[in-house]
């Protein structure tokens, strides 16, 4: 099996918010930052792993500062973890105002790839970790793997038992945050 080192997957876009990028309120619209996210996470997968890779998941994307129209819009993306054929590509979202030089940290975001050859899933390099941080980083990966699929087994659990409730303690539960949380502790 190949591998690749963490220092391999860095890979940098950039781009210019234009008017066709802003929202109502003049910011930059969020899907179109998804979408810069999405091509990065998209072209740093397929350079780890050498094929094409698609989206299965994004991790939470919080939007920490506003974008502009105008401003320089730049995504750094590496290989943060790698399962057998998907990996998660970490993403660091900036954005600068070219007129004063302010550069911002907008996002981060994490989005777990599938490498693709002739329509199934393909066995992806190792990753390996040479630094105490890309070791945490590959540990912290892992975790969010986990948490994720046992977050989706609980969920499935919660509403199965929510489709099991009758209707008189579900119009309760509606009525009462205490209720709800009494429902989950059972």
């Amino acid at each position: 099996m190949t591998q690749k080192r963490v220092s391999e997957t860095y890979t940098r876009m950039a781009q210019m918010m234009t008017p066709n990028d802003a929202n109502i309120v003049g910011s930059v619209f969020g899907g179109s930052i998804l979408a810069l996210i999405d091509l990065t996470a998209a072209a740093t997968a397929q350079k780890f792993s050498g094929e094409i890779s698609v989206t299965a998941s994004f991790d939470r994307v919080d939007f920490h500062e506003p974008i502009r129209v105008g401003e320089l819009v730049e995504l750094d993306g590496h290989v943060s973890y790698v399962g057998r054929t998907s990996l998660e590509v970490t993403i660091e979202v900036h954005s600068t105002n070219l007129k004063t030089s302010e550069k911002r940290h907008s996002n981060t975001a994490r989005v777990t790839m599938v490498a693709i050859k002739d329509g199934k899933p393909f066995e992806v390099p190792r990753l390996v970790c040479e630094t105490k941080d890309e070791k945490r980083q590959f540990l912290m990966g892992k975790i969010r793997r986990e948490m994720r699929a046992q977050r989706i087994r609980d969920l499935a659990e919660i509403d199965s038992r929510l489709a099991a409730a009758g209707e008189s303690e579900l119009d309760a539960m509606m009525q009462s945050p205490e209720a709800v949380l009494a429902f989950l502790k059972n």
